[in-house]
């Protein structure tokens, strides 16, 4: 996947456009004269429709142009009306266009009435039109006239009325192909980086418990309760924004501004947990599913009051050990024994003594350092492939930017 071949020095290139305007050979339309939008629904408790698979918005991933699954209508028990597709049509989400749901159909099928299904007229490929609908351009302008009302909705005038540069059908052919090259590429890297995590989860199952000892290790591991491990700390800040607000969540802990794109917390965070590096995180109500994690990332950082703070007892457990081994399956179940269900589904009341009397099964000190060791070649080899997809997002970002707008050309 390398980019040089789309430098503009290169041969392969036909044309740069370096004026503003419509490329040469290119045409400046809207929408509504290349394609036609859907109308009319369908019943899909009659054939030939309640055989068909049937899409709705929560089948396509967001911003990908990805289907995750489908369903049969007839397995859906689905009543209301729907909206017929054949394959070759583009589907748009047009509820919450912040989402960019869409997908290029590969089958006929029934789709929901959140969706357009969107019908290429013979000026313009299907898989070009996926492309524009995916672009930052129509982003920003479908979110844009879609806050009109009080849910996010683009309605089928501001979708027809966008205006588009179009290339030539050879064009657009070739334009669409690199750009899925790198779709490819992107999820090819997802599912590495996918099977890479399970291998992970399998080895810290069988590491983390003494199913499986590193050689050299032949010593019974030590029975403790939790509370042996960790004592909990409550430093509090003395002044308004002291240090970086941090969230805990599934993923770990991250800065707030980070998962909210903003911060969110009240204007004045005086009172505030102190966390500092190697510290554990977690809130009671949501511990069960997983959310917790240990300090890695930053050196001190705040947290709300409504969160637990801990540090280790290093001379029990080591601070790399403990990443791993507070984040297990295992931990996780007890997390979840000790908790009981209050008035959310989702929030559940911890039982914070019970689980400090849990007893847990830990290695001796040395053993820990090399499970550690073990687990973080795993993380590093992660955090590359990690690495190595966000390139090729932003390559694929910026491939995008020149390719749809005409200012690097492609020979045809």
């Amino acid at each position: 996947m390398d980019t040089a071949r789309l430098n503009p020095n290169r041969k392969n290139i036909a044309d740069i456009n370096e004026k503003q305007g419509i490329p040469r050979g290119w045409k400046q339309v809207r929408f509504k004269e290349c394609i036609e939008i859907a109308n009319g629904q369908v019943d899909p408790k009659v054939e030939p429709y309640c055989n068909m698979k049937h899409i709705g918005l929560e089948n396509i991933e967001k911003f990908t142009g990805r289907l995750l699954f489908t369903k049969l209508a007839k397995d859906e028990n689905l009543t209301s009306g729907k909206y017929f597709f054949n394959k070759g049509d583009v589907l748009y989400g047009k509820i919450r266009p912040e989402l960019s749901k869409v997908y290029l159909a590969e089958f006929e099928g029934i789709c929901s009435a959140d969706i357009y299904p969107i019908r290429p007229k013979k000026d313009i490929v299907g898989n070009y039109l996926k492309f524009l609908l995916l672009d930052h351009r129509f982003f920003r302008y479908a979110v844009s006239v879609s806050t009109r009302t009080g849910l996010p909705k683009i309605n089928r005038d501001d979708l027809g009325g966008f205006k588009i540069h179009v290339p030539p059908i050879r064009e657009q052919q070739k334009i669409a192909s690199i750009l899925s090259t790198w779709d490819k590429a992107i999820e090819l890297k997802e599912k590495l980086i996918e099977q890479k995590k399970k291998r992970k989860k399998g080895l810290m199952q069988r590491l983390l418990t003494g199913k499986v000892r590193l050689p050299g290790f032949k010593e019974e591991w030590i029975k403790l309760k939790v509370k042996d491990l960790i004592r909990e700390v409550n430093h509090r800040t003395t002044q308004n924004n002291q240090y970086e607000i941090l969230s805990v969540t599934k993923n770990g802990i991250v800065p707030q501004r980070e998962q909210f794109n903003k911060q969110i917390a009240s204007g004045n965070n005086t009172g505030y947990k102190i966390v500092r590096r190697y510290n554990l995180v977690f809130s009671t109500m949501n511990l069960w599913m997983g959310s917790l994690d240990v300090l890695t990332t930053h050196d001190i950082g705040i947290v709300s009051p409504a969160y637990k703070v801990f540090k280790f007892i290093e001379q029990n457990i080591t601070p790399l050990y403990s990443k791993y081994f507070m984040i297990s399956d295992h931990m996780i179940r007890v997390y979840k024994m000790n908790s009981e269900q209050g008035a959310s589904i989702v929030r559940r009341n911890l039982d914070i003594d019970g689980l400090l009397s849990t007893i847990v099964s830990i290695p001796p000190l040395e053993e820990q350092l090399e499970i550690s060791k073990v687990l973080q070649i795993s993380d590093k080899e992660l955090a590359l492939l990690n690495s190595q997809l966000e390139a090729l997002k932003q390559q694929k970002k910026g491939l995008m930017q020149i390719l749809l707008t005409g200012k690097v050309r492609v020979k045809c």
